[in-house]
């Protein structure tokens, strides 16, 4: 995944649990003030997030808390794609310590 994807999705995490201002937002993310900027101007265009300015600061809030829903169940699905994979690699160990593959063969085709 591009890393500005993760930008993204690291600026929506934060903001499901509140709101942020810009500052607070470059100081966890730690990217460039402009690449933050783009990557803000993308998710306001998107509608996921509305800014509001409370004197010299801008504040980020998400635009709907089912974007937090959203996050919390991709990051279940994903953890559990993940733990799977973790666990492939011991299958498949397990799989040519019994001759697994070698018996595809044998079958043939």
């Amino acid at each position: 995944m591009p890393v500005l994807e993760l930008v993204r999705i690291r600026v929506l995490a934060l903001l499901s649990r509140r709101e942020h201002a810009v500052s607070d937002l470059l100081s966890d993310i730690g990217i460039e003030p402009a690449h933050l900027s783009q990557q803000l101007a993308v998710l306001r265009r998107a509608n996921l997030v509305v800014a509001r300015r409370e004197g010299s600061a801008v504040h980020y809030s998400l635009t709907n808390p089912d974007v937090a829903e959203l996050l919390r169940v991709a990051r279940t699905i994903l953890s559990g794609v993940l733990a799977d994979q973790a666990e492939l690699p011991a299958g498949l160990r397990a799989a040519e310590t019994e001759g697994g593959p070698q018996e595809h063969e044998a079958g043939g085709s």
